[in-house]
């Protein structure tokens, strides 16, 4: 896919992004940064944009970690899950082996 840019309007300010990405993504992604700017605008009584940009950074900075957190013991969690099935599997199989089986007497 070529670049191209695509134009974004984020707390009332338009802008240029170039990209070769889906358009129709980089607009969600300008929409969700102007919901949090308008969130932390309306929650705060600060409406210098520079300040509002940090927290919303921050704001999705900790949005990004907790989520990051969760994926890091949700991967931790399936390993041991993982690991139990296979020595379960292991014993299963082995207890299999030592089982008496009929022998053929042949004659």
């Amino acid at each position: 896919m070529s670049e191209q840019t695509i134009r974004v309007e984020i707390y009332n300010q338009t802008y240029s992004i170039r990209s070769d990405g889906d358009n129709e993504y980089i607009h969600e992604l300008a929409e969700y940064v102007d919901r949090k700017m308008r969130d932390i605008a309306s929650g705060t009584m600060t409406v210098e944009t520079l300040k509002v940009a940090i927290l919303a950074a921050l704001h999705i900075a900790d949005e990004f970690f907790q989520l990051k957190r969760a994926q890091t013991s949700t991967d931790e969690q399936l390993a041991i899950r993982s690991t139990e099935c296979s020595e379960m599997l292991d014993r299963i199989l082995k207890n299999r082996d030592l089982t008496p089986r009929a022998v053929e007497i042949e004659q």
